[in-house]
């Protein structure tokens, strides 16, 4: 009798620490979607922390994900951008200056190519669902193409750049990353059609 009391308590005890916290160790329908999501990225902890948002609404799209992929770059870029334009030139070298012009040149190029990604995956139809993915990989791929060029006239540079110069390189190359993980979200999304 004591040892069914004893089981029948330690059997409750269970199952209330569970009941406190029964999600602890299985993550929740949203993690699953964005997990599954970012699966196929190369940069999956930062796809992960900036797509978490568009879960409840992405779910199980890639054509959503895709969109929330460019979206995400598209804003970084944004940034990126903004900081790069007022960066004053005194605060950094003569030669570092010529790369920060071409960089912002490059970003601006970018962020072209990533908004004319967007508008098309805000109008994918299944009769012209080739051309938009071919135009869609090569719009991203120049994206991507921007920014390692932007972080090439940067390591032509002086090796004791300034700390204006490390904090640039930081930004483009994050900024890289969110290029890189939009268009492994795409191809996700050639891959699996409408």
């Amino acid at each position: 009798m004591k040892k069914l009391m004893s089981s029948s308590i330690t059997f409750a005890l269970v199952f209330f620490l569970v009941s406190l916290n029964p999600t602890s160790s299985l993550p929740s329908k949203r993690e699953s979607y964005v997990q599954n999501a970012c699966s196929v990225t190369r940069y999956q902890d930062l796809c992960a922390k900036t797509l978490s948002p568009f879960a409840s609404v992405a779910k199980n799209s890639p054509s959503k994900w895709a969109r929330a992929g460019v979206s995400v770059a598209i804003t970084d870029n944004k940034d990126v951008l903004r900081h790069l334009l007022k960066t004053r030139l005194s605060t950094i070298g003569k030669r570092d200056r010529v790369a920060l012009s071409d960089c912002r040149e490059l970003l601006q190029d970018s962020l072209d190519s990533l908004h004319k990604s967007l508008a098309v995956l805000r109008t994918l139809r299944a009769s012209e669902f080739q051309q938009q993915m071919s135009d869609l990989a090569t719009w991203l791929s120049t994206s991507l193409t921007d920014k390692d060029t932007c972080l090439d006239g940067f390591e032509k540079t002086s090796t004791r750049s300034s700390s204006t110069v490390r904090m640039i390189r930081k930004r483009v190359t994050t900024s890289l990353y969110l290029s890189s993980n939009s268009l492994a979200l795409l191809n996700k999304l050639a891959a699996n059609g409408l």
